[in-house]
């Protein structure tokens, strides 16, 4: 047994229980078991496969059509292999028709491998009567995979779009979405047979880098990077005043940034940070938002942001090295708030920590599993030297495996490594579903020009307002968002809200920033709170009531993307210096950005004391009101807003420090 292991042992949910809340709230976990060992055998090969698939094109492509296609039906056989219709059929079995659907979704790949000098060559990409079948099989196909992994949400609105060019001409239609008639090979050719449909630059991102960087997290998973930052957070944190929530929002911010699942990230962190947060005080539904907020706000934490930074430098032509940056800042700001929230609960309710005597130490922790550490900062390290984002990810799978083999209790044998490929093509089924179902959305607004309607509806309704059209197109975005993992989120909301910010002259990179943070914190607003209401299953708290307290806890998020919008050297970017439409940005004068993040820190911490109605001591209704007032001021990035606010933050906490003081002569100012 390892030193780490024979510190704090915490009561936590086991694997069957963590399995269960995860069936409950994240579709994508209800999978079969076939008992028939030849079946798990079949499905084990076909998935490793899909893995070495992955890694071979990266250094050998084939034409984008080919590798795109080939990457949703392998990906589609195995949803039908591993998915069952209804969650109340067996899954122990494989019905015969699923047996069917699995063999037509690799027919769709075959069928455009035959025929693809034809349809480039002497078809030009007009469709014939056989390629129209095929093209409308394969969008069944992908709705009802879609359907299996992640409910209905999705697949409903990918239906309404595809509706929609079939019925876009007729009279009684809005005159704004008035279109030319469009025949089923006019939509059905789009789908298919080009690169923007179901084969769009969704699928493209999916095949490219999200499939390798998945894999990369299961590679990490594997070699125990989870009790890695686990025990880190508690050697850092553990002792500290309301220390288990301080160890949720770091461990599971660090994991949420590689895996990018936010619910799957509660389960898996939650089931230990839960019980822990319980066990010294936090009421249930506290605990539960605490893991809820830290693990979706892991999406936005560099360097990986859940895959999400490198979705975003495709989709704009902005580099990585400059999307990391620019997230930097809005997300410790993120982080900030939850901990300070976390921090002055804990001292309303005198919470206090784990014994130091119970907790690892930083230096056993890092003696042990510190070298895990290694590939996450070679991978920062090749995507700051520009080597291509895939061949980065291949490189620190690789490293991987070199770098667990350092010590006994990390190293991976050829057992381990198969298990790691077979889970990597498991966990990205997901998102290739989701991100073939965004192709039909993004097919139809090329079609269509939907994307423009839904631009100029957002600047109608904001009435050429740029707080308005802000605030619609943040609700936009948190719609669209609703149930959906990061990266189809961004991916939706990107084509669709993120061009109405155009208009106002902000840079491309604000404005897809954005509309980022607003489809990822669907997840924990209500009242479709998928990662909340996993907090709240492991809590036993109440689902709405966790999700109301989270969304209490992300306040520094909603609060944040306004601000960068209307400053947007909280990004690092200097718009006096640069273009709206930009690729790459001058950055603003050090001076600036120090004086930006003193005074952002500051109002933040001041919000999270407001919030929470506790500094030293109780902060009674008005001053919770003024320092609340005050906080916002400094957070507000400019000049006179910081004089005003650093003014009122003095007095209230002076005030509250003097009270204090008063019931308490031997307190100590320490945050």
């Amino acid at each position: 047994m390892t030193t780490t292991d024979q510190k704090v042992v915490i009561e936590q949910l086991d694997e069957k229980e963590q399995q269960a809340i995860l069936e409950k709230f994240d579709r994508e976990s209800v999978t079969r078991q076939p008992v028939n060992k030849s079946v798990k055998w079949f499905i084990a090969t076909i998935a490793i496969f899909y893995s070495l698939f992955h890694l071979f094109i990266t250094f050998n492509p084939l034409p984008e059509l080919i590798q795109r296609s080939a990457h949703v039906a392998i990906g589609l056989a195995l949803v039908f292999l591993l998915y069952p219709a209804r969650s109340s059929t067996s899954r122990q079995t494989i019905s015969w028709s699923d047996w069917i659907l699995a063999s037509a979704s690799l027919s769709s790949f075959l069928y455009l491998w035959i025929e693809y000098q034809d349809i480039v060559t002497t078809r030009g990409g007009i469709p014939n009567t056989l390629d129209i079948a095929f093209s409308i099989m394969t969008v069944i196909l992908v709705i009802e995979g879609a359907r299996r992994v992640m409910g209905w949400m999705l697949p409903i609105l990918g239906m309404i779009f595809l509706a929609y060019p079939f019925i876009s001409h007729f009279d009684w239609m809005p005159d704004r979405l008035l279109t030319r008639p469009f025949t089923v090979s006019d939509i059905f050719g789009q789908m298919y047979l080009k690169t923007e449909g179901l084969y769009s630059s969704a699928i493209g991102a999916s095949v490219t880098f999200i499939f390798l960087f998945i894999l990369f997290g299961a590679f990490l998973a594997k070699s125990g990077m989870g009790k890695l930052f686990n025990d880190l957070a508690m050697a850092l944190a553990g002792h500290k005043q309301g220390g288990p929530a301080k160890v949720a929002v770091i461990s599971s911010g660090f994991m949420g940034s590689i895996n990018g699942t936010a619910v799957a990230n509660v389960v898996g962190t939650g089931s230990f940070t839960i019980p822990l947060m319980k066990k010294i005080g936090y009421h249930k539904n506290f605990a539960g938002a605490v893991e809820a907020s830290a693990s979706v706000g892991g999406q936005i934490l560099p360097p990986v942001m859940g895959a999400s930074a490198f979705i975003m430098a495709e989709t704009t032509g902005v580099s990585y090295g400059t999307i990391a940056l620019a997230a930097t800042l809005p997300a410790l700001l993120y982080y900030l708030g939850v901990m300070a929230q976390v921090h002055f609960r804990a001292g309303r309710d005198n919470l206090k920590g784990v014994p130091k005597s119970d907790l690892p130490k930083v230096k056993e922790v890092l003696k042990e599993r510190g070298h895990l550490l290694i590939p996450i900062i070679a991978l920062v390290f090749f995507l700051f030297q520009s080597i291509p984002v895939s061949y980065a990810a291949v490189y620190t799978i690789l490293l991987t495996i070199v770098v667990a083999a350092f010590k006994k209790t990390t190293r991976m044998g050829l057992k381990e490594i198969l298990e790691a490929l077979e889970d990597g093509a498991k966990q990205s089924l997901s998102v290739m579903a989701a991100c073939a179902l965004v192709g039909i959305i993004i097919g139809v607004v090329s079609l269509t020009s939907f994307g423009s309607v839904m631009t100029s509806s957002i600047m109608s309704i904001g009435a050429g307002s740029l707080f308005l059209t802000l605030f619609f197109t943040m609700i936009a975005s948190m719609i669209l968002g609703m149930g959906l993992p990061s990266i189809p989120a961004y991916i939706i909301t990107a084509t669709m809200a993120a061009p109405a910010l155009a208009n106002f002259d902000i840079p491309t990179l604000v404005a897809h920033m954005f509309v980022f943070y607003f489809g990822l914190f669907a997840n924990i607003t209500p009242p479709v709170a998928l990662a909340a209401f996993a907090g709240a299953g492991i809590a036993g708290g109440d689902p709405m009531r966790t999700g109301f307290q989270a969304l209490k806890l992300s306040l520094a998020g909603f609060i944040v993307p306004f601000l960068f919008v209307y400053n947007p050297a909280m990004l690092m970017i200097d718009t006096a210096n640069v273009a709206v439409n930009a690729r790459e940005f001058a950055f603003p004068a050090w001076t600036t950005i120090i004086s930006i993040c003193v005074t952002s820190i500051i109002g933040i911490l001041a919000l999270g004391a407001a919030v929470e109605g506790y500094f030293k001591t109780a902060l009674p209704w008005f001053w919770r009101l003024f320092l609340g007032a005050g906080a916002l001021c400094m957070i507000i990035p400019e000049t006179i807003t910081d004089i005003i606010g650093i003014f009122m933050v003095i007095i209230a906490i002076s005030i509250n420090i003097i009270n204090a003081k008063k019931q308490n002569p031997k307190i100590e100012l320490t945050i």
